[in-house]
């Protein structure tokens, strides 16, 4: 018999890859960055090596791959990645249904990202999202400064919601955000529309591959 859960009483998304489909242009930005600096990837390898990192990760774990990296390489990556963003990503489909039903049952939402609030301006705000969450339920890693894999954020945003850690529920598509909300006491969602999600579902995520199907996993 399935396990049952008692209905959350905040609802936690990541924002790249969950509430908009901003990993391909993303990724596409920084593979071609790297290109410049000597280190050759494709999509797939960005996506696996680099998903759920900060930039200082990503500089990290891409100097480890061979990638000759200027000190200031960060600031020029991620005004690449803004100017690739501001071409125009889209809202992951099933979103805007998913966020009405949630307001419909009165439940507070938030958004978690290891992002800054420049880059959620951007990605949210040209889908209407942006005002609905800022300033007041937007949590972003480079404000706080603390990041996933960490729970600090997740507890951040609960804490701001005054809502105990067990009545959380969060919405991830990435290894380093279900283990900070593993690491955070949360019930996790992992989205994997594009694979198994066998990885997410070892670190402790439950599994889906539709924005549709998170209705029912909420008891809503």
């Amino acid at each position: 018999m399935p396990k049952t859960f008692p209905t959350p009483k905040l609802v936690i998304f990541d924002c790249d890859g969950v509430l908009v489909d901003s990993e391909p242009a993303s990724n596409q930005a920084l593979i071609d960055n790297l290109a410049c600096h000597g280190l050759a990837l494709t999509m797939e390898q960005s996506m696996a090596h680099f998903v759920g990192c900060t930039m200082a990760g990503v500089m990290e774990k891409a100097r480890g791959l061979g990638a000759d990296l200027p000190d200031r390489w960060i600031d020029e990556v991620y005004a690449e990645t803004i100017a690739r963003l501001r071409q125009g990503v889209p809202l992951t489909p099933g979103v805007p249904e998913l966020l009405a039903r949630l307001d419909a049952q009165e439940i507070p939402v938030c958004v978690a990202s290891n992002g800054s609030e420049e880059k959620m301006r951007v990605t949210l705000g040209q889908n209407g999202l942006w005002g609905r969450f800022h300033p007041h339920a937007i949590f972003s890693a480079h404000a706080l400064r603390v990041a996933k894999p960490e729970p600090g954020l997740f507890l951040a945003a609960a804490s701001h919601f005054g809502v105990q850690a067990r009545d959380c529920l969060v919405i991830e598509d990435s290894c380093n955000g279900v283990t900070a909300a593993v690491r955070a006491g949360m019930r996790c969602l992992g989205y994997a529309p594009q694979d198994s999600g066998r990885k997410l579902a070892a670190l402790g995520a439950e599994v889906f591959r539709d924005m549709a199907e998170v209705p029912a996993l909420l008891s809503i």
